[in-house]
């Protein structure tokens, strides 16, 4: 679903020059300083198929456990999310606010409400048929989809539309929604198709996750026959959910700067790139980079013996865990999906320079057997270099972290990423293809090492510019400093989001 795992990554302004990290607005988008600041009475609700609290399968999970939060300074912010089995247990004592009817193939539900230990409210769409199961979001732990996803998450979508209605909750209504992704982007078709005249907002994520479905099955959903048009939510003769999100949407935002322009090529566009531009002409589509949590702090930016320190100890705790003999030579790791979009298979052909060069790779996270089997396999034929846990551990990937010179994350696209930011926060500078967020966090040759060429040569090539660079103490000491002492915080990407729902309430 999302690209980042539960781990960092799944799953979204800076510069896009790989120089100074800035949020400031874009022209283009039609953002400024002197965009009308959002009133503190609006109430917004923030729509998510995840959130870190309580279960999660990537980045989303993370925004939507961080952003709300932030948001609540600003403005009445509630969450909505599926009532799943990990929500429930988490509140077992939730208030019912109402009972609500089926509509069409979408079966009843009711609305519950509690708040979280530090005070957020969370709306929780309750139908055990749909969301008490063993699982992610989205499916079995085995792998694959639910296949009722269609229904999980139109009624998710639906939900959103009827709170926005004041039909569900008749004591609050929402100024704007902010939904996420393609689980919850029909909500602005349902609040179209009701009527509604509430602005929303759709943040993508990850353009390559659209919720495709077959047009049989629009009457179980739902969603009328005229909406079955370019003009709509119908994508070459399917239904999709994020193609009705793009189009009835106030507006679009996505994770960063340079994946919203990437969004609007043939290359990148997944076959949405014609709607992206005109939406972008429009000035209805903005890039705001994702925050991490301040929980990434790094008090030894300015401390140069303590960073060396630490770093020797991290490494010599990691290389015991993963039973790795000791080594003076630089740590590499991957702490990733195991998939093709990450380019696992670009950074196992690079583990030979790795290894050549006298380097050891560490390398957590799962995936497509068949990159778990090959990942598996150059540990057993290199063990005094190579190290592998298929799975993944949230404490350990911060001890990973913590211990590595350099992470390798050669995607193939990255709307944003976080694993990049967590990098840098923890003196692991990144090395990266120049696509996407990657673009906007990583300052190439200063925080990390950014190459052009999707080869397994080209990632090599960066290798061996980051062996130049941890062979000159002084200089790779300097780089350290500078990534460690980078802020990624919330600040400027919740000023940037509360700017476009003040920009979406004007028009």
């Amino acid at each position: 679903m999302a690209e980042t795992l539960k781990e960092p990554g799944t799953d979204g302004g800076p510069s896009t020059s790989g120089h100074a990290l800035t949020y400031a607005p874009v022209v283009k988008d039609g953002l400024s300083e002197a965009t009308a600041r959002l009133p503190g009475s609006t109430k917004l609700l923030f729509v998510t198929s995840e959130m870190g609290d309580f279960i999660k399968a990537g980045g989303l999970g993370e925004v939507s456990m961080a952003l709300p939060r932030q948001l609540r300074s600003l403005c009445d912010v509630r969450v909505l999310l599926p009532g799943f089995r990990q929500v429930r247990s988490a509140s077992p004592a939730m208030d019912i606010v109402r009972a609500m009817p089926r509509t069409a193939g979408l079966p009843p539900w009711s609305l519950g409400r509690f708040r979280t230990a530090d005070g957020l409210t969370i709306y929780a769409v309750l139908c055990d048929e749909l969301y008490d199961r063993e699982g992610s979001p989205y499916g079995p732990h085995s792998g694959g989809d639910f296949p009722d996803n269609d229904i999980r998450f139109a009624r998710l979508s639906l939900a959103a539309a009827e709170i926005a209605a004041g039909e569900a909750d008749p004591n609050w209504k929402p100024d704007v929604v902010h939904v996420n992704d393609w689980p919850s982007a029909l909500a602005p078709g349902y609040m179209r198709w009701k009527g509604l005249a509430t602005p929303s907002i759709l943040t993508i994520h990850n353009l390559a996750y659209q919720g495709l479905y077959q047009p049989s099955r629009m009457a179980a959903l739902g969603i009328p026959d005229l909406a079955f048009s370019v003009n709509g939510a119908e994508f070459h003769g399917k239904i999709s959910f994020l193609k009705g999100g793009i189009y009835y949407s106030s507006h679009v935002t996505t994770v960063s700067e340079t994946y919203a322009r990437e969004i609007t090529s043939a290359e990148h566009g997944c076959g949405l790139d014609g709607l992206l531009r005109l939406r972008m002409d429009e000035g209805r589509l903005t890039g705001i980079v994702n925050g991490i949590d301040d929980s990434w702090t790094s008090p030894l930016a300015d401390a140069t013996r303590g960073i060396r320190q630490w770093k020797r100890r991290s490494a010599a705790d990691i290389r015991k865990t993963f039973e790795l003999p000791p080594s003076r030579g630089p740590l590499f790791s991957i702490i990733s999906r195991l998939v093709h979009q990450k380019g696992i298979d670009l950074s196992i052909e690079a583990a030979e320079t790795i290894i050549g060069n006298g380097g050891q790779l560490v390398v957590t996270g799962r995936g497509e057997p068949r990159l778990e089997d090959a990942i598996e396999r150059l540990a057993r034929r290199h063990p005094q270099a190579v190290a592998a846990r298929i799975g993944f551990d949230d404490a350990e990937a911060r001890r990973i972290f913590a211990a590595s010179d350099f992470l390798l994350m050669p995607s193939r696209f990255e709307p944003c990423g976080l694993s990049q930011m967590y990098a840098q926060r923890s003196g692991a500078l990144p090395i990266a293809y120049r696509t996407g967020g990657l673009v906007d966090t990583i300052e190439d040759g200063r925080s990390g090492f950014l190459f052009s060429s999707l080869t397994g040569a080209g990632l090599a090539s960066a290798v061996t510019r980051a062996f130049d660079a941890f062979r000159s103490k002084a200089a790779f000491l300097q780089m350290r400093q500078h990534a460690m002492a980078k802020r990624f915080d919330w600040g400027g990407p919740t000023s940037r989001y509360a700017d476009v729902y003040a920009r979406a309430l004007a028009s």
